[in-house]
């Protein structure tokens, strides 16, 4: 597999070697060559150019002239839509079906396989000095090191970024290192991020504990209050740092809404995609600068690989990408693959997670041991009218809270036969567990009360099993609490 890969790759390196004042853009097939005049820029800053059909070409506007890192762009960012046929077609005229088996794999690969190959290479050889100096300049498409990009992770970056619909993307070795690489980059000394009481457990302890000792103000708001969100952004606000559903309690935020009044005093809006994945929920068309995802968890639906992915503006995903090729949390390249081989089935997975988590909520809400179910897709959810709106199905999470408090979930879990006790979620077999050891294990009883988590709640992320052996395995689990 060529260096070149699928892909189309940013001529010049920012901060290393200006572009060219006439950048030879390579042709696609079936396209005639293009040439662009590209004006010299200070501060080593430069105008990405994004293929966006064949035989044309896109300059974003957007120039971040902040300091020496955020201007260095990356050198090999994957950008989407650069991928043309014979009819004028691109990748993203396709459906998210389509996109999750071929994205990134439109043209032949190493020795014609018809399957991405493990590129389980630390570095990338040339036996000419020019076109080495020529590659590591970022003159030329192709590797160097494994640590800054490879071809394996190049083509799982352009798969989520295809579903999406975003610029470009970058990943990470796992989805907290994606968070905090992301926040990192975004802020410091003197920074505000405005965020909800109930993000991710790992998040919230950025936020608490990380953050704060490198000078950033953190403003953590409570999530049902979409006001007084509002009003805390209006103070100041340099990152507006969102998550729906939220983990583990299935809160929903109005992402058009609160996007856009982060935008309104300048602020950058990231979403943690999660829970919903691209498949239900796509939040850079609803105003989000950036989303992520801990591609362990749906994305890679198998319980056997670690990743982490940020998509969306390229300027953004490029100062990023520099965080993470310098601090060195980079994906492994058979995760990657193991992530590809999965993602190819995330459709037929969520469609089939959805409709078995939507009907095992309506069997619980009617259930004599459980107090309260929370799941977007019922009814009786308190903001289920946004989530409809904004999303096209409602996920494969829900959580309940079991009468009886934490003896309740001590005696029922451990009767569950069809049910893996673990902390995960998003995978095939069926994953059970309360924050208390799974999202939010790095807090206390006390914390977790304070973001209103009961100690009785379960989270219970929703396999592919057959869902009337799914609801009998939780009927007769339910059996030994008093009613």
């Amino acid at each position: 597999m060529s260096g070149s890969g699928p892909y189309w790759l940013v001529p010049g390196v920012p901060g290393k070697n200006p572009v060219s004042t006439n950048a030879q853009i390579p042709p696609m097939k079936g396209t005639k060559p293009m040439k662009i005049h590209q004006p010299d820029l200070s501060r080593s800053c430069h105008r990405l150019m994004l293929m966006t059909r064949p035989g044309q070409i896109k300059v974003p506007n957007r120039l971040d002239q902040g300091d020496s890192h955020s201007v260095r762009l990356c050198q090999r960012i994957l950008f989407v839509g650069s991928v043309g046929n014979s009819r004028g077609r691109t990748i993203m005229d396709y459906g998210d079906g389509t996109l999750s088996v071929w994205a990134g794999e439109q043209v032949p690969m190493w020795e014609r396989s018809t399957q991405v190959p493990i590129v389980q290479s630390v570095s990338f050889g040339y036996r000419d000095i020019d076109e080495w100096i020529s590659v590591a300049l970022g003159e030329t498409p192709g590797h160097i090191y494994s640590r800054n990009t490879n071809p394996t992770v190049a083509v799982f970056e352009q798969r989520i970024a295809a579903l999406e619909r975003a610029e470009a993307a970058t990943s990470f070795a796992t989805g907290m290192a994606a968070i905090s690489g992301t926040l990192h980059t975004l802020l410091g000394p003197g920074s505000r991020v405005v965020s909800v009481k109930d993000t991710y457990g790992g998040t919230t302890k950025l936020f608490l504990e990380f953050l704060p000792s490198i000078g950033v103000e953190v403003a953590l708001v409570d999530t049902d209050d979409h006001e007084a969100i509002e009003s805390s952004i209006a103070e100041g606000c340099d990152v507006l740092y969102l998550e729906t559903p939220t983990n583990p309690t299935l809160k929903i935020l109005d992402l058009e809404r609160l996007a856009a009044a982060g935008h309104a005093v300048g602020a950058i809006v990231v979403v943690d995609n999660t829970f919903a994945t691209p498949i239900n929920h796509r939040p850079l068309s609803l105003g989000a600068d950036l989303v992520l995802h801990s591609a362990t968890k749906f994305l890679g639906g198998h319980a056997d690989a670690l990743g982490g992915i940020v998509c969306g503006r390229s300027d953004l995903v490029g100062r990023i990408y520099h965080y993470r090729e310098i601090n060195g949390a980079t994906m492994d390249p058979f995760a990657a693959y193991l992530l590809l081989r999965s993602v190819k089935t995330l459709h037929l997975r969520v469609e089939r997670q959805n409709a078995s988590a939507l009907a095992i909520a309506r069997h619980l809400e009617g259930h004599p041991a459980i107090e309260a179910v929370f799941y977007p897709g019922l009814e009786s959810h308190p903001n289920h009218d946004v989530a409809a709106r904004q999303m096209k199905g409602f996920g494969g999470v829900l959580s309940f809270s079991i009468r009886g408090g934490f003896d309740a979930v001590r005696a029922v879990l451990p009767r569950l036969e069809l049910a893996h006790l673990a902390a995960n979620l998003g995978a095939v077999e069926t994953i059970v567990g309360p924050p208390a050891t799974t999202s939010h294990v790095e807090m206390s009883a006390k914390e977790r009360e304070e973001m209103g988590i009961p100690e009785s709640l379960v989270r219970y992320s929703t396999g592919i099993e057959d869902l009337a052996d799914l609801i009998a395995d939780l009927d007769q689990a339910l059996e030994v609490v008093d009613q």
